[in-house]
């Protein structure tokens, strides 16, 4: 009988199909319960979400009718009274129509503009190859070499066919490109020398490190650009003469890894004291204890400041406009000097910042991705 009651549960039990999970109200979880929780808590939290809403409405759509239904995209040999009669109620595009390329090339010769053209592609190729980290190996500082000896030729010419551009002639998009991956490029392992020695033991290596980077960090980067292009001639042997775009990048290389060796510095004394010592206990030499413990972990504490840095350098470029070179920004500017296309300044402002928030973004982006993706094992 007892077995009968048994087998009459375990059936009942098998019959009855498991309740299904039940899942939070809409209410609680998602959208909805975070705009409750953050725009409409209360009536005065509703009322400035709403006037804040409806002031960038009208700013959206007073925007897309200026930018694009208003708007004037061409005209015909350089007759601007189409755009002119507009009176602001729209955009003239049509300057940046016209001046497109002398805004991304500046006043390289108009025949061979598919030369710095091919020079911003292998630049972008370059970044999109070294953010992957399948990539990470030894070949990949080969790419660069070859990458840059091919940008090189392509500038310069004189070789293949090419004319012979000289560097007076260069502008636009690739100055700012190679401003700022030199720079960067050579500023980072600076930086990365500096910070050691700043917490050397030796005392001459110390204060040497200290003095640099406090003289560097306290004059302003347009103070450094003046005396690389009008005091370093001075002090130069009678005849000897450097490009003013190398003194320009060694100016910019000096004050980046002055900045960068601080950030460095930072990740350094974030470090737990812990991996010192293990590092010791293991007997391992002064470089292979910092090559292959301490900087790797302490770049990966630093990462939002470093490309915080990083970003701030790609724009700082454009300073380079003071002594003369012709950088991106200079090159819009000067795209506008025409009496013609005089008053359409916004437009070419918006496309060049466009091009800097391209790259600023791409640059934020990977390194929120690479943060999280290094930083995993933290979160375990």
């Amino acid at each position: 009988m007892a077995s009968d009651t048994t087998t009459t549960q375990l059936a009942v039990a098998t019959a009855v199909p498991e309740a299904a999970p039940r899942t939070p109200p809409i209410s609680v979880i998602g959208p909805i319960a975070w705009m409750r929780a953050n725009l409409f808590s209360g009536w005065i939290s509703t009322a400035v979400t709403l006037a804040l809403a409806y002031l960038i409405a009208r700013w959206v759509i007073g925007f897309v009718d200026w930018a694009f239904i208003n708007a004037i995209w061409s005209v015909p040999n350089n007759q601007t009274q189409a755009c002119r009669d507009l009176r602001g109620t729209g955009a003239c595009w049509a300057v940046v129509t016209e001046k497109h390329r002398f805004i991304l090339f500046g006043t390289y010769p108009y025949e061979q503009h598919w030369r710095p053209a091919l020079v911003c592609v292998l630049f972008v190729g370059l970044y999109i190859v070294s953010a992957m980290r399948r990539f990470w190996r030894k070949e990949l500082a080969l790419v660069w070499i070859l990458a840059l000896t091919a940008i090189g030729i392509l500038m310069w010419g004189g070789i293949l066919g090419m004319p012979y551009v000289p560097q007076e002639r260069w502008g636009g998009l690739p100055i700012t490109l190679i401003l700022s991956t030199f720079g960067l490029a050579f500023a980072f392992p600076l930086a990365i020398l500096v910070a050691l020695g700043r917490r050397s033991k030796m005392p001459a290596i110390k204060a040497i490190c200290v003095l640099y980077v406090e003289l560097i960090r306290g004059v302003p980067l347009i103070s450094l650009l003046f005396m690389a292009s009008v005091m370093f001639p001075l002090f130069l042997p009678e005849g000897m003469n450097i490009d003013k775009l190398l003194r320009a990048q060694i100016a910019i290389i000096l004050f980046a890894g002055a900045y960068l060796a601080e950030v460095v510095r930072g990740g350094l004394q974030a470090l737990d004291k812990g991996q010192y010592e293990a590092a010791d206990a293991l007997g391992l030499s002064y470089w292979h204890k910092t090559s292959f413990i301490i900087l790797p972990q302490a770049l990966r504490l630093v990462i939002p400041p470093l490309v915080n840095t990083f970003i701030g350098f790609f724009k700082d470029t454009s300073l380079v406009l003071i002594i003369g070179i012709f950088d991106l920004l200079t090159a819009g500017k000067t795209a506008i000097v025409e009496p013609a296309w005089q008053g359409f300044g916004v437009e070419v402002y918006i496309t060049i910042g466009l091009i800097y928030f391209c790259f600023c973004f791409a640059m934020s982006k990977y390194s929120q991705g690479l943060e999280a993706e290094l930083n995993r094992h933290r979160r375990r």
